[in-house]
């Protein structure tokens, strides 16, 4: 995306700061140690000493996980050293808030290593998103909250001095957002509140049925993006929510970006289109394209876990914290 075009966007964006309730009791403040960890796929030197000087900008301190840099088959390690690196990270009592190096695969290998009990233990921010999406669910269902939002790379490519970076920071301090997204015709109008659970759609379809589904929750707003997944695809996991029964679960949806797949596809215009087509059939709140997913300037901070309001309306829909 170009300036000019972020420029736009974020004009359809409008940011409220308010101040978290007590309730969310995770936050940080000035001199307060991140870990940075790498549950996924392999990175490297740079991706991390750039995410640690914009987090050293910002006033944390910031220690690296021993086996961050492993490389193993495309992923940071075997699945043992990066459950070890999470869980050193949770159980160190200097440690306040987890940030993932990256995503890309492997983050659910981790889940049979740390069970519920353990993250329920150690209620810490984990920072991160698309595959990471695994672990944030995990917290949720753990009755704690995450951050879904920028990681390393992005923090290395924008040093930390654009919106949604500066949002991430004040996110982190316990200053909640609340956005306010220009009208989509897609939309579908209403006001609901529930817990808010999602981020990556395959990533999440790969938690079904397990301890760490999220959408096992009662009273839930589900959001969800996705990037290289087909429009049958995507057909197939959103019917895995509905076959399941899940959908009662649901009190709102927000559907972010979805990118890199091919359209038009059986008959359906994009993938708006497609999900729309069967979500009107809901008498639910359906918010259109957000900015959360893969591209970073679409990639606004949601705080999972959190209980939120989301309205939407004919002038627009806004999602607010309680």
């Amino acid at each position: 995306m170009n300036t000019c075009s972020a420029f736009r966007f974020l004009l359809s964006v409008l940011l409220t700061i308010v101040t978290a309730h007590s309730v969310y009791g995770q936050f940080l403040h000035e001199g307060d140690t991140i870990a940075i960890v790498s549950p996924s796929s392999a990175t490297d030197t740079a991706t991390i000493n750039g995410g640690m000087r914009t987090l050293q900008s910002w006033g944390y301190r910031c220690v690296v996980g021993r086996h961050a840099l492993n490389q193993r088959h495309g992923f940071a390690g075997s699945a043992s050293e990066r459950a070890d690196d999470l869980l050193w990270a949770l159980r160190s009592p200097s440690v306040k808030a987890i940030m993932c190096s990256r995503g890309g695969d492997g983050a659910v290998q981790l889940l049979c290593r740390i069970p519920l009990d353990t993250l329920r233990r150690y209620p810490k921010l984990i920072i991160g998103f698309s595959d990471i999406t695994a672990l944030l669910c995990a917290a949720a269902c753990a009755g704690h909250v995450g951050i879904h939002g920028s990681m390393c790379h992005a923090l290395t490519t924008y040093e930390g001095t654009d919106t949604v970076s500066q949002t991430l920071r004040r996110m982190l301090e316990g200053q909640l957002p609340a956005y306010q997204v220009a009208p989509h015709p897609l939309n579908q109008q209403g006001v609901a509140s529930g817990v808010l659970v999602g981020g990556n759609m395959s990533v999440l379809h790969g938690l079904a049925g397990s301890d760490f589904d999220p959408l096992t929750m009662p009273d839930i707003i589900l959001f969800i993006e996705d990037t290289g997944e087909s429009m049958t695809k995507v057909d197939r996991m959103l019917h895995n929510i509905m076959v399941r029964g899940l959908m009662a679960h649901v009190r709102g949806i927000v559907v972010g970006q979805f990118g890199k797949y091919k359209f038009p596809e059986n008959g359906f215009a994009d993938m708006y289109d497609m999900l729309s087509d069967y979500l009107r059939h809901y008498p639910i709140p359906v918010c259109y394209d957000f900015p959360v997913g893969h591209r970073h300037l679409r990639n606004f901070p949601l705080l999972t876990g959190a209980r939120v309001t989301l309205s939407v309306t004919a002038d627009g829909a806004m999602l607010t914290y309680q």
